[in-house]
């Protein structure tokens, strides 16, 4: 243990100086850049953290891993962007840098409204994992300030432990149990602790032996309740609580991904009580992971936001002063398919949808379009450029699946593990389908249009695709808003 604390002290003692220093400049000319996508003005990041949002000044706060010394995986740290829109990000300086604990890794942030804690009413605390050589631990952090900056607790680890991959903290308030609850990824299970003040937990139960996809480690889980939306297609609850589980690998078209359960919480315990031995996956393409929801979202809003890559190439991907991006925003709810089965409705939220402009003739490298497809024949889309590349989309009304084709997108030659075809089952039957089509410089996000599913690919084409061919349907394409 003392040669383990020796090397994270030189480790630390180097990268200490970055906490509060200022964001780099964005480096805007990339030909990857997104317009309407979050990205880090330079270096790596990861998985969003601590996303919530301050109702008092109308801000959304989005914290994320990242590392400000390359745009590789390395030390990691909180670096944080607000916006009042979900569109618009402002940088900020870096919040929390590694110590002698150890580096920065993923967790949540809650508005300590009953100052439970003791740091002071309506405190923003940042729960997060401190990993080192030697294991993971959860520490706190506390910012009066409405999280611009946060002071450690002294009393750092408030959650000490006692296995490899112990990580990434998910706190939220049970009402009526009157406690924080803590939702936490130990390997291949997820443990729920909870706690009266923040800074002692008690060990509640665990969820996770013989169910779902057991690929790879669980990692960044989240335990939320959601709304059923649709009363047409079987019995719909009001209310189910939804626990949503990262895993990697182990994906369904290989690498990351986030798969779902759909169940029940007694205040102590999750119980998967819907298709408990079906795995079902939030997004069907395979850049969508890490997927949080927002902390204190306005309007009952269940909003959430994904690291729009994948760790079989997220270190290779060819940008250069930067690597990675997030999903657009999504709306989170509950619906029943045609087999009587939960699913979570995934729709772009509002405020991207008000991003569609003037009708086009042109597809350029950021749009909006939205397919037509026939309900009664199969339907295939075709986006291209004047380089031959494209993206081939297939809706197919006989085996009931929609799949997105980038085998010949642009470049894949950075990783054998980039060409892909990604395939979702129709899980409503429709008299015909409707697809909207976020496209952004590198990135293609398909959604039906009811919410019945979402896919998120990315594509890097040497030029933008600026052709749309559709068979067995019909493409608007509208233009992004002046931005």
């Amino acid at each position: 243990m003392k040669n383990c604390s020796l090397l994270i002290i030189g480790i630390v003692a180097a990268i200490l100086s970055s906490c509060g220093t200022k964001p780099a400049r964005y480096v805007t000319d990339e030909p990857f850049r997104s317009v309407y996508h979050h990205s880090p003005a330079a270096f790596w990041m990861n998985d969003p953290n601590g996303m919530f949002y301050d109702d008092a000044a109308h801000l959304w706060h989005l914290y994320y891993q990242h590392n400000p010394f390359g745009t590789t995986w390395g030390p990691m740290h909180w670096a944080h962007a607000t916006s009042s829109d979900l569109i618009h990000w402002e940088q900020h300086p870096i919040v929390l840098a590694p110590d002698s604990i150890g580096t920065i890794f993923s967790g949540s942030v809650v508005i300590d409204r009953y100052n439970t804690a003791g740091f002071g009413e309506n405190a923003v605390v940042a729960i997060f994992t401190q990993s080192e050589i030697c294991g993971q631990h959860q520490s706190i952090a506390y910012s009066l300030d409405g999280g611009m900056t946060f002071v450690k607790y002294d009393g750092n680890p408030v959650l000490k432990g006692d296995i490899a991959d112990f990580r990434d903290p998910k706190v939220t308030w049970d009402e009526q149990a009157g406690k924080w609850i803590m939702t936490l990824a130990c390997q291949q299970e997820i443990r729920f602790y909870s706690s009266a003040n923040l800074k002692e937990w008690s060990y509640e139960s665990s969820f996770g032996a013989g169910i779902g996809a057991h690929g790879g480690v669980w990692e960044c889980p989240e335990l939320i309740r959601l709304k059923c939306e649709n009363e047409k297609i079987g019995k719909c609850e009001n209310e189910k609580y939804v626990l949503l589980v990262s895993i990697n690998p182990g994906g369904p078209f290989g690498g990351s991904a986030t798969q779902y359960f759909v169940g029940e919480w007694d205040g102590h315990r999750f119980t998967c009580t819907d298709a408990p031995y079906e795995t079902k996956w939030l997004d069907y393409g395979k850049d969508n992971y890490s997927t949080f929801t927002w902390h204190n979202a306005p309007d009952g809003r269940v909003v959430s936001l994904g690291w729009m890559s994948n760790w079989q190439y997220a270190e290779v991907l060819p940008t250069v002063a930067f690597r990675s991006q997030n999903t657009i925003a999504r709306e989170l709810s509950l619906y029943k398919d045609d087999a009587d089965v939960y699913r979570v409705r995934v729709v772009p939220s509002p405020e991207f949808m008000a991003l569609k402009g003037e009708k086009t003739r042109t597809l350029a490298d950021a749009a909006i379009v939205e397919l037509t497809l026939s309900g009664t024949k199969s339907s295939v889309v075709t986006l291209s450029n004047d380089k031959g590349e494209k993206v081939t989309m297939t809706l197919d009304v006989h085996r009931r699946t929609f799949s997105m084709d980038r085998t010949a997108s642009g470049d894949c030659s950075f990783s054998t593990d980039f060409a892909a075809h990604t395939t979702t089952p129709l899980f409503v039957k429709q008299d015909e389908y409707r697809v909207i089509l976020f496209i952004d410089h590198c990135s293609i996000e398909a959604f039906d249009a009811n919410g019945y599913w979402a896919m998120t690919n990315l594509v890097f084409p040497s030029e933008p695709y600026n052709h749309v061919e559709v068979e067995g349907g019909e493409a608007n394409i509208y233009a992004i808003r002046n931005l």
